[in-house]
């Protein structure tokens, strides 16, 4: 990063997390700067790699994607090579949104969301079609309380 953080950029940040449809001049309005100044800081935020995209937050609901399954991964393979054929494969599933490797009991933890049951069983399939699992573990969402929350800045 070619500058540190300051406090107009969080100002900044946290107005682009509520809204990333602000024009210029009410971004500026609201974070106390001219378009000007504005502008140059948002230039420096997106070259610096902080800002790495804006997108539309859609409700899965409304698109009848009513299912979020958390699905816990176990691997007896650890090699360079199983690893990326793995994460190749995993990402060629569209219902996976979120994908980590993670520490404790588990080695890999998926996000899933379709629009049910029968849906989900084909994503497991597909999961479990070319590459080697000592145990799957699927986690059935009964409530999304918070998704998608803003960064704490």
């Amino acid at each position: 990063m070619s500058k540190e953080i300051d406090q107009i950029d969080n100002r900044i940040l946290r107005e682009l997390q509520k809204d990333a449809t602000l024009s210029q001049r009410e971004l500026a309005d609201r974070v106390g700067l001219s378009q000007n100044a504005c502008w140059r800081r948002l230039k420096a935020l997106n070259e610096d790699g902080v800002i790495t995209g804006s997108s539309a937050r859609i409700s899965r609901e409304k698109l009848g994607l009513n299912l979020i399954v958390f699905v816990m991964l176990r691997t007896r393979h650890h090699s360079a090579e199983w690893l990326q054929s793995f994460r190749s494969h995993v990402l060629t599933i569209p219902e996976v949104v979120d994908f980590h490797r993670i520490g404790g009991d588990y080695d890999y933890q998926l996000k899933v969301v379709t629009e049910d049951m029968v849906a989900y069983d084909k994503v497991y399939q597909r999961l479990i079609e070319k590459v080697e699992l000592d145990s799957v573990t699927s986690y059935f969402a009964m409530e999304a309380i918070a998704e998608g929350r803003p960064l704490p800045i």
